[in-house]
């Protein structure tokens, strides 16, 4: 049985959220061990008005560790950020907003919270209170360098049982020095949650992408990977898919 195209809403939106965490990351892996996962717990993002680009933000710096505050005073939007697990509280002042953010970075904790006001509202408060972020929209995302893939992945089928079969062999693949990518497999699926459903994304340097394709194509054709999987090469110059392929036991 073949696998479908990956699907481009899914994809797309976990593509874009890959990027803002490696920007993200970008802060920090300076002043991190090359063999520890680098994050940003303990750190103030603001991602301004929670419009499509800044639920992508918020959601990468939920991987990263940070916590986040945005703001919008859309309804809809609201509700949606808090359905879709974008932002674990929605409150209706600046100040409520503070003492959970407060709590939380003083933990070193992740946290999202979307206060129902304008932008310019909390904006204007966060001067009057001197609420200084340690980063704030727009954050720049990265794009993969040269010697780095991005790959994307799914299964045909029941891809709660599969896809942390997946998120295991591409672990095991990674090298030493990738700690973003071992935090990003481990914390990407719980974030991302419904809103790239069933779709892995992950930027790793060009050896352990082969090294990860080819164990895929081994297990499924020994029949340990019991399911069709399809995988996806972007790419790091270009925003078109480059390559696909389609592996089916």
């Amino acid at each position: 049985m073949a696998v479908d195209p990956i699907e481009s809403a899914a994809s797309g939106f976990a593509l874009e959220v890959e990027r803002f965490y490696a920007g993200l990351i970008l802060a920090v892996k300076l002043n991190t061990a090359s063999d520890c996962e680098p994050g940003l717990g303990g750190k103030l993002l603001y991602a301004g008005e929670l419009d499509t680009q800044a639920r992508a933000l918020v959601v990468a710096a939920n991987i990263a560790g940070a916590a986040s505050l945005a703001s919008t005073a859309d309804e809809a939007a609201q509700k949606q950020a808090v359905r879709d697990g974008v932002a674990d509280f929605l409150v209706t002042s600046l100040d409520e907003a503070l003492r959970i953010l407060k709590n939380e970075i003083r933990k070193r904790e992740t946290v999202a919270v979307c206060v129902a006001l304008t932008p310019e509202k909390v904006q204007r408060e966060m001067r009057e209170r001197g609420v200084l972020p340690d980063l704030a929209w727009p954050v720049e995302p990265a794009d993969a360098d040269d010697g780095q893939s991005l790959l994307i992945w799914r299964v045909a089928s029941s891809p709660a049982i599969w896809l942390p079969k997946l998120d295991a062999v591409a672990t095991d693949c990674l090298q030493p020095e990738d700690g973003a990518a071992r935090r990003w497999l481990r914390l990407a699926p719980r974030y991302l949650g419904r809103m790239a459903q069933g779709v892995r994304v992950l930027r790793c340097n060009e050896e352990s992408a082969q090294r990860f394709q080819e164990q895929v194509r081994v297990r499924v054709e020994s029949g340990e990977i019991g399911v069709a999987v399809a995988v996806q090469s972007v790419s790091p110059t270009a925003a078109s898919m480059r390559a696909q392929r389609s592996l089916t036991p």
